[in-house]
């Protein structure tokens, strides 16, 4: 079965940090760009990072670049998003998924929040 599981959200202060995983199954995220998403309550899905395949060339939103840090191991089919200096607009359900051929069903996601 094709799919993504993502993991590691949950509540942080303002400026404080946490580590994404998304492990892919059912396929070999080595082929292929994978992304990270976020949605936030009452607004619409937004791309926030890109990896490609090797020779990886990585790609950031505006809002994240300098603080949210893209990266894969290819051994472990897993892609990952380090996210620092947290603001509480980063407040959001994170999802992953292949970038140009999306896995269809998509993650549950894992929930993001930034407050004090």
């Amino acid at each position: 079965q094709v799919q993504v599981v993502e993991s590691g959200g949950g509540l942080v202060q303002p400026g404080g940090s946490l580590r994404l995983s998304c492990a892919a199954s059912g396929f070999t995220s080595s082929k292929y760009a994978m992304s990270w998403y976020r949605q936030a309550p009452g607004k619409e899905r937004e791309l926030v990072a890109t990896i490609t395949r090797a020779p990886a060339r990585i790609t950031y939103a505006d809002s994240v670049k300098g603080r949210f840090t893209i990266s894969r191991d290819d051994a472990k089919n897993t892609v990952y998003l380090q996210m620092n200096s947290l603001k509480p607009e980063d407040t959001a359900v994170y999802y992953c998924n292949r970038f140009n051929v999306p896995v269809p069903s998509w993650g549950q996601g894992t929930q993001v929040t930034v407050a004090s």
